[in-house]
């Protein structure tokens, strides 16, 4: 991994990499709006409060635990020698920021990035396990993920960790490559999400008669309105996870932008089109899956491919969501009311293999290798970050019952954890045939 440097003069360069930072957080408002718009407006209130609440206890557990373990590139770690190389496992950073001074060095922006980075990353989970998990089960699960989960695995990507030493100690290309969070953020988050629909369970009359029944959301208006400001946010992780763990000059971030954009929007068009030829009609809440979808899928490969390369990434990752919620609710009876894990996990996987299927790097790293080492990092996610995610949010569920109670899902998570409406003054609730 090659560590970001600051070109002259550096006061710009940091000038520019705060600014699409700052974008991030609308990544974050956006999943909430689409989180919120997918489930059904007797839980709205509380699926925003949710977000809020998720942001600042990710921030929280990063700052206090996270940091410590993932650290920067070139910074203190703990290894471990074997066949005579080193193999960087985990940071060795103070908590509390405390040894990282706050100012425009790139491990202090790289940590400002990832404060915001690891609240869209905690609040994925929330669109799969909507209208059935309980607050204080939420926070708990949150700082568990925030505080351990992602910045171990981020460490192994970002902080100069084994995967990333792929290329250099073991001659795979330039080593696990994921310049936005197609990994870090979006894989682990959509794989946490699943872990929590399993240990959860699909929400009351989702599947009372043995096939799913549809339960619509209750505001396209919110989703697609949400779509927009996750393409705001995206532009600003891509960005500015490229340029400060890729390694990526200033000159590449229009093409980053431009990539970013043509793989959303190929995305949501591919959706559209394979719901339409499946349904008779396009679906506007799988189409904005799509076009999430699509963010995702660019994320890890938005600074290594040319524009066509990244309409083909984004056509497959939209093709990809309505199918993979087909599979999710049919064959597996799966219960993902904001789709989180066909849009984050399964199209943050393909993400991770385009880099090595289409990616274009300078120099004699381009080699056959890097798809070894972008295999590796899948069976890492799969063999690892989810049974750890698994096991944690089942150990949470043990002593803190996470799933809210049969009355509390009848009458809504707004009234039964906030005692009041979203919509108080004409929205009204009918009896689901599951409460009869």
């Amino acid at each position: 991994m090659t560590a970001f440097s600051l070109a002259a003069p550096p006061a710009a360069g940091a000038a520019i990499c705060l600014l699409l930072i700052f974008l991030a957080p609308l990544a974050a408002a956006g999943l909430a709006l689409i989180n919120a718009g997918l489930g059904r407006s007797r839980s709205a209130a509380h699926t925003m409060l949710a977000s809020l609440v998720i942001f600042a206890v990710a921030a929280l557990a990063y700052v206090v635990f996270g940091f410590g373990w993932q650290g920067f590139p070139g910074r203190p770690a703990h290894c471990l020698v074997i066949g005579g190389k080193a193999w960087n496992w985990i940071a060795a950073e103070p908590f509390f920021f405390r040894g990282l001074r706050l100012d425009d060095s790139p491990a202090s922006l790289a940590a400002c990035l990832q404060v915001f980075s690891v609240g869209v990353a905690a609040l994925i989970p929330l669109g799969s396990a909507a209208e059935r998990w309980r607050l204080r089960a939420i926070c708990i699960s949150t700082a568990l993920f925030a505080g351990w989960t992602y910045p171990l695995f981020a460490h192994w990507v970002w902080g100069g960790g084994w995967l990333s030493q792929l290329g250099a100690n073991y001659g795979l290309g330039r080593g696990f490559v994921d310049a936005g969070g197609a990994s870090t953020i979006h894989a682990a988050g959509g794989l946490t999400a699943l872990a929590l629909t399993w240990i959860l369970g699909p929400r009351r009359g989702k599947f009372a008669g043995g096939a799913p029944a549809a339960i619509p959301g209750h505001s396209a208006v919110l989703v697609l309105f949400g779509c927009w400001l996750a393409l705001l946010g995206w532009l600003g992780l891509n960005s500015a996870g490229a340029i400060l763990f890729a390694g990526v000059e200033f000159s590449h971030l229009p093409a980053i932008a431009v990539n970013t954009l043509l793989a959303a929007g190929a995305a949501a068009l591919a959706a559209a089109c394979t719901t339409r030829i499946r349904f008779g009609k396009p679906d506007a809440s799988l189409t904005a899956n799509g076009w999430v979808g699509g963010l995702v899928a660019s994320s890890a490969a938005c600074a290594f491919v040319p524009p066509a390369s990244a309409i083909l990434i984004g056509a497959l990752a939209g093709a990809l969501v309505p199918l993979a919620v087909e599979v999710l609710e049919l064959h597996m009876t799966t219960d993902d009311p904001g789709g989180a894990v066909p849009a984050h996990a399964v199209c943050g996987i393909w993400g991770i293999l385009a880099v090595g299927a289409l990616g274009r790097f300078p120099g004699p790293e381009n080699a056959s290798g890097q798809w070894v080492a972008q295999l590796l990092g899948v069976a890492t996610l799969l063999g690892f970050v989810l049974p750890l995610t698994y096991g944690l949010n089942w150990l949470v569920n043990c002593f803190c019952t996470q799933r809210a109670p049969r009355e509390g899902e009848q009458q809504g998570m707004d009234l039964c954890e906030l005692g009041a409406d979203a919509y108080p003054e004409f929205a009204t609730h009918l009896e689901d045939s599951w409460s009869r």
